[in-house]
């Protein structure tokens, strides 16, 4: 058996043992579950984010709304996927 040593700060551990116990185990058990599931997820079994990326994204658009920019209604937006598939049929794609 192969042994994994990583190393973390004092409050996160202490956090981490704490979540876990009160899942009913502890922290080496739920790293194996971890590695369990993305072996049989075939990669991170959760989605990764860039949340200064996201920050970025919502800045940029508050910024165009200030500036007078307007956005599409959920109606609006799909009218236009419904032309553009219409669009696309009548072209043969």
């Amino acid at each position: 058996m192969a042994t994994i040593q990583v190393r973390i700060d004092d409050s996160t551990k202490a956090a981490a043992d704490s979540l876990f116990s009160s899942l009913g185990m502890d922290t080496s058990t739920a790293v194996r579950i971890f590695l369990s599931a993305a072996l049989d997820f075939g990669g991170i079994p959760f989605t990764l984010i860039n949340r200064k990326h996201n920050d970025r994204i919502l800045l940029d658009a508050v910024n165009y709304r200030k500036a007078g920019g307007e956005f599409w209604t959920a109606e609006q937006s799909l009218e236009y996927l419904h032309d553009a598939i219409k669009k696309g049929c009548e072209h043969g794609e």
